[in-house]
């Protein structure tokens, strides 16, 4: 399961409308607008579950947005577990 490093060096967009590449994203519409909750947390769910290289997590994912939406984001168990036992700061509050 591959993890970054640090959320510091997740540098990806916050705002503003992204394509993702088709390897991230098997849709035709692979258009994601980061203004629209939905779509955001849609991106957010994908890029961690399909990535498969650090500048993958680095260019997509912003830490400050992850953060913030990461308790709202459906991840399969394996993806989630990994995070959150990198970043205890994203574990569910007891």
């Amino acid at each position: 399961m591959l993890v970054a490093d640090s959320l510091e060096e997740l540098s990806g967009p916050e705002r503003g409308v992204v394509v993702l590449p088709h390897r991230l994203m098997w849709q035709h519409d692979r258009r994601f607008d980061l203004d629209d909750p939905d779509l955001l947390l849609w991106m957010y769910e994908n890029v961690p579950r399909e990535a498969i290289r650090r500048d993958e997590l680095r260019r997509w994912i912003n830490g400050r947005v992850l953060v913030r939406v990461w308790d709202r984001l459906n991840l399969p168990r394996p993806v989630r577990q990994a995070w959150e036992a990198r970043y205890p700061q994203l574990q569910p509050a007891a």
